[in-house]
């Protein structure tokens, strides 16, 4: 089924070149992002360009349920929170659809909080691992009940004299390291999270613009992030990027498929999300950034994709996985279409996403009529070239939105049509994805039930 209701079939086709302009929706991150920290500020913070995607209203919904009002209003969004460490104790539990780091941001951003809440999600989200952040979440005294292996249903007990913790992330994981920084906000003294390996740092720039203490420095650690808590958050006014992670399917769809040309504006492309467009440009792909500029505190550009019939494969860098390790899936697609194989090495963290999607991927490729190779923490795709792909498959997306996105973008270029069993995910990410794609020319459609 999908994430909120009966499952959508979608076929994709074989389409003519794909043109004009793809105008994707609002970074999920820094979405999920404005609207807790919004909500842990006095006074009102306006929030444009946000994602509303479920994911997104989800998160929101939980803000309400904390304390926070929230409202859209012109065009805009408006949050007025309650303060750091004003939550107060939700009514009912608290629903976050499909979305993982809705869940655990808002567990963070709650744990330090004398109240309780329950979580729950749907089937996919139920049955993804939690301990990775109520273990550290325990270290300022908060307690986690939940269901066996860590899981959702869990009902969260915030710490009511709450400690500063020092933290090492044991796997790359901007989560894991945002919910402890969250926390954080309400423990007295020093909060510190060190990284082995950069991930995204949406939650510090947020942070830092919202008024906190926040520095970060490299030491033979790892880098080292120190939070000094209890700060009064300042009201911000955000205009939230469009996804790098969203811009992905249009910018690899145009690259695979014949006499494409698709410009993708105001683009994120903060250096610890844009390493897909570096990697497709290893690949020969013909990727430029157009108009560089910066807003809010982040990078953005305007990116052209064309048709690239001569993708070549190659050894992805594994120091690069945190920068694109949502993007996986449709590099994978893109890695079809190349000479030679593709080889992503250090990409476990793939396997607990929405689906273990190393091995959603590797089923489907090899339907389509690829030969895929895995291991625990890696993965190659062995490419046939342009015009070589068979297609013609049935996949699952096992409730993922970025499974079903891919496969629909493979089935644009594969020689018969790729059929997704459930499209109904992509509604928590991308719910503009069919509109997008079908204003540039792709044919998806939906399959009569």
């Amino acid at each position: 089924m999908s994430a909120h209701g009966d499952p959508i079939p979608m076929i994709s086709h074989k389409s003519a070149g794909l043109s004009g302009t793809a105008q994707v929706p609002g970074d999920k991150s820094i979405s999920h992002r404005s609207l807790i920290l919004g909500a842990m500020t006095v006074g009102e913070t306006v929030v444009t360009g946000l994602l509303e995607g479920q994911d997104v209203l989800d998160t929101a919904s939980a803000m309400r349920a904390f304390g926070a009002q929230i409202e859209k209003r012109d065009g805009a969004w408006h949050v007025h929170g309650v303060g750091v460490g004003g939550f107060g104790e939700p009514d009912h539990v608290i629903d976050c659809g499909n979305s993982g780091t809705g869940v655990r941001l808002i567990m963070g951003a709650m744990a330090t909080t004398p109240i309780a809440a329950t979580f729950t999600g749907d089937a996919s989200l139920n049955g993804r691992p939690m301990a990775r952040v109520t273990d550290p979440l325990a270290q300022f005294g908060t307690r986690a009940y939940g269901r066996s292996g860590g899981r959702l249903p869990m009902t969260i007990l915030g710490a009511r004299d709450p400690q500063p913790v020092r933290y090492t992330v044991p796997v790359p994981s901007a989560q894991v390291k945002s919910a402890v920084l969250l926390a954080g906000l309400n423990a007295p003294g020093e909060t510190v999270v060190i990284e082995r390996e950069a991930t995204r740092d949406h939650s510090e720039r947020m942070l830092a613009g919202f008024g906190a203490t926040i520095r970060r420095e490299d030491s033979a650690e790892g880098h080292v992030i120190t939070l000094v808590g209890q700060p009064e958050f300042r009201p911000q006014t955000i205009a939230v990027p469009r996804d790098p992670s969203s811009a992905a399917f249009p910018v690899c769809a145009a690259l695979v498929t014949e006499g494409s040309d698709v410009l993708v504006p105001n683009i994120g492309l903060n250096p610890t999300r844009a390493g897909l467009f570096y990697t497709l440009q290893d690949m020969g792909a013909e990727l430029s950034f157009e108009n560089p500029r910066e807003e809010g505190g982040e990078p953005v550009a305007d990116l052209r994709a064309k048709f690239s019939p001569d993708l070549r494969g190659i050894e992805v860098p594994p120091e690069r996985a945190a920068s694109m390790i949502d993007e996986y899936p449709v590099l994978s697609c893109v890695a079809a279409f190349a000479a030679g194989k593709t080889h992503m090495p250090g990409v476990k963290e793939l396997r607990v996403k929405e689906s273990d999607r190393i091995d959603a991927m590797a089923r489907g490729l090899r339907a389509a009529g690829l030969r895929v190779d895995e291991g625990e923490d890696w993965w190659t795709v062995h490419g046939l070239g342009h015009g070589a792909v068979p297609g013609g498959a049935t996949v699952q997306s096992f409730l993922d939105h970025r499974i079903a996105m891919s496969f629909l973008v493979l089935g644009l270029a594969t020689n018969a049509p790729m059929t997704v069993d459930d499209g109904g995910p992509i509604a928590t990410s991308f719910p503009i994805f069919e509109t997008l794609m079908a204003d540039l020319g792709a044919r998806i459609d939906r399959v009569a039930r």
